[in-house]
């Protein structure tokens, strides 16, 4: 007999997991069950960072369909700092071993993650400058504001040809800038009025207001031991409002519901209410595998990502078995969200740093 949802989480709040975890089921047309355990309330602000990736790509997709983008455009249209680049000519060269890109970076590149950035998995030149200049990325919060970030990022090689590798992650901080850019204004505000307002996601952006800042729980991540070790406080640091610079290319906060809010629309065929907020082929192309099998290199991100799974438009996409179409991601202080094609979804939220316990939990609740 499965073990009842509650009881798992208790468990793993018992046993060190998380000091709280939320989860929330919910399908296309019925209503969420909200499940909570240990100290993190139904209605916590959480740090959601690379559950941002779907969001961005429904924006981008947004514009597509109102004929202010194609996934086809090259981004220098937007962001001239990446025209004429150069690539290595292998991921690990000198980064004076370089040869002219073939082509440019596409918009669909950055949502495929193939735009010739991202994180370099080994040790090599890449690696040194990216961690050197501030644009690795990692745990912590982006360093560097917006504008400062892209530089210097574009002083660097392409590690391969633009839509012939995969690499996670800096893509969709490039996304974040260029939908600034095409929208003329703040990434937030554009996000606000065409999705969070419309959707009904009162409480997400990318910081929490001050007044508002109690809801925003700790941050933890598990020590050499195994025991918890707070790296954020609650209602305080990079998350609380105000900014301290442009974060058009950072991460968002967010909420069980306001999460569920945009998972609905997705798990109803990108309709909400009775407008179609998503065209379906569209909708199509981000929740199927748009990443040749050529480009699924094994040293590409961690150990064993591409068995039976691809990656859309922003999201892991489940290519074979019993769960064949489920889609979803997860964000690195320990959340995670899924989609299956009978319209179920599920949200799931801690606030701790993924690593091998609370991945475990994400199986757990599956």
């Amino acid at each position: 007999m499965t073990k009842p949802l509650l009881s798992v989480l208790e468990d793993h709040v018992s046993r060190g997991t998380a000091p709280g975890i939320v989860v929330l089921r919910g399908s296309a047309d019925g209503p969420d069950e909200v499940f909570t355990a240990g100290d993190l309330p139904a209605d916590a602000i959480v740090r959601i960072q690379s559950m941002t990736k779907p969001v961005l790509a429904v924006a981008a997709l947004r514009l597509v369909q109102d004929g202010r983008l194609a996934l086809d455009d090259p981004i220098e249209r937007w962001l001239p700092e990446f025209a004429d680049r150069q690539v290595l000519r292998a991921p690990d060269s000198p980064l004076d071993d370089v040869e002219p890109a073939e082509s440019p970076i596409m918009v669909r590149d950055l949502l495929t993650n193939m735009s010739g950035y991202g994180m370099m998995t080994a040790p090599c030149p890449l690696q040194d400058a990216m961690i050197a200049n501030r644009t690795q990325a990692g745990q912590e919060p982006v360093a560097l504001g917006a504008q400062e970030w892209l530089d210097a990022l574009a002083d660097l090689p392409l590690a391969f040809q633009p839509g012939t590798g995969w690499r996670y992650h800096h893509s969709f901080g490039i996304l974040g800038i260029l939908l600034s850019r095409a929208v003329e204004g703040s990434l937030e505000d554009h996000l606000r009025s065409d999705l969070f307002a419309p959707l009904g996601m009162v409480d997400t952006g990318y910081t929490v207001p001050i007044e508002q800042a109690h809801r925003l729980p700790a941050a933890y991540r598990h020590d050499e031991s195994g025991e918890l070790v707070e790296i954020e406080p609650a209602a305080g640091g990079f998350s609380v409002a105000p900014a301290s610079f442009d974060l058009s290319h950072s991460e968002l906060v967010s909420t069980a519901s306001d999460y569920a809010a945009f998972a609905r629309m997705l798990a109803a065929g990108g309709v909400h209410g009775r407008e179609v907020f998503l065209e379906p082929q569209l909708l199509e192309l981000l929740r199927t595998d748009q990443v040749p099998d050529a480009a699924k290199a094994e040293d590409s991100f961690f150990p064993g990502f591409w068995n039976a799974t691809g990656w859309g438009f922003g999201v892991a996409v489940v290519t074979e078995g019993d769960h064949a179409g489920r889609y979803g991601w997860s964000g690195g202080q320990g959340t995670d969200f899924s989609i299956d094609p009978d319209g179920s979804f599920q949200i799931v939220l801690t606030q701790v740093e993924m690593g091998e316990a609370v991945m475990e939990l994400f199986a757990d609740t599956l």
